[in-house]
């Protein structure tokens, strides 16, 4: 698949495109909206840095100056990470607002999502899933990360979606998405900061290879829908799910208070949980981000031993 002409990649990522090398898409918005500086500065280059290890090119995806740019420089990550929430949250549907305005957007899981299919990239990971938002019945508040989900074909490797969101009724829609959802080396479906969410995974795959496998034969059958690849915080760094749900109900009950609503709602909730853990969510927060980026590099090479081999 060939770049679209509007997207500008670096130098490394055109190459490694141009190739057949695998690259690895990471997203913008855990860098703004996500973590503090320069914790989320240090941690993107960390990142970065673990991708390149495993023999693959990390393309930290954006919108800067109204360009949208797959893989970043130093400078940018350092511009993103400085400019925190004063740059734009940008979904799929933020897109073409920022990009006409040469504005800069943070992109969400389905604004790189969709940057990424257009620039050919396969494999993306990421932190947590967006999903069903609590109260949602009346609120409406779904995110547009399961709509992306359900008609692009990538691959998310996250640690479940969000434990602020309703994990039951996300798995409802993504089941009613036809999106599928892997467990990876798990039988219960993660919730972020813990391993464990009392849900079941619909389909456990053990090793890397099953999983370029299965994510193959999803793209073999023309199914346009992503892959929605579960892989659980590392033992050693979890919060334990009865510790994180008092604290994520306290930041739940606060937020209403403020009348925080819309996508500022998961910016807030993320950053009163560190708060309310001292800065334990955080901790757990950049282990798994660095997790998924492992086995998200990890996934990119093996597809692109299987493509290499036909």
């Amino acid at each position: 698949m060939s770049m679209h002409p509007r997207l500008r990649p670096t130098d490394e990522v055109r190459d490694a495109l141009a190739e057949g090398r695998p690259v690895l898409a990471l997203e913008s918005t855990i860098i703004s909206h996500g973590m503090p500086y320069p914790d989320n500065v240090r941690t993107a280059r960390e990142v970065e840095t673990i991708v390149r290890e495993g023999g693959v090119t990390p393309a930290t995806i954006a919108v800067l100056d109204g360009v949208p740019r797959i893989g970043l420089e130093d400078d940018d990550l350092e511009l993103l990470g400085k400019a925190g929430q004063s740059v734009t949250k940008a979904s799929v549907r933020d897109l073409a607002p920022v990009i006409a305005s040469g504005g800069h957007g943070a992109t969400t899981v389905a604004a790189t999502m969709r940057l990424a299919a257009l620039a050919g990239i396969g494999v993306f990971a990421t932190g947590g899933l967006g999903g069903v938002h609590r109260g949602a019945a009346t609120s409406m508040d779904v995110s547009a990360d399961l709509t992306e989900l359900s008609r692009t074909p990538v691959a998310v490797i996250s640690a479940g979606v969000k434990s602020i969101l309703d994990i039951g009724l996300t798995l409802e829609a993504m089941e009613t998405l036809s999106i599928p959802v892997v467990g990876y080396q798990t039988d219960e479906f993660p919730s972020f900061y813990s391993r464990s969410s009392g849900y079941a995974v619909p389909t456990r795959v053990d090793t890397v290879a099953n999983l370029a496998r299965l994510v193959r034969a999803q793209r073999d059958l023309g199914i346009t829908a992503g892959v929605s690849i579960a892989n659980p915080i590392p033992a050693g760094d979890e919060i334990p799910e009865h510790r994180i749900a008092g604290i994520i109900d306290t930041a739940l009950a606060d937020m209403d208070v403020r009348g925080i609503t819309g996508k500022d709602t998961t910016p807030f909730l993320l950053g009163r949980v560190v708060e309310l853990t001292g800065g334990a969510s955080l901790t757990a927060n950049i282990a798994l981000v660095k997790n998924n980026a492992q086995l998200g590099a990890d996934l990119a090479l093996a597809l692109a031993a299987v493509e290499t081999q036909e």
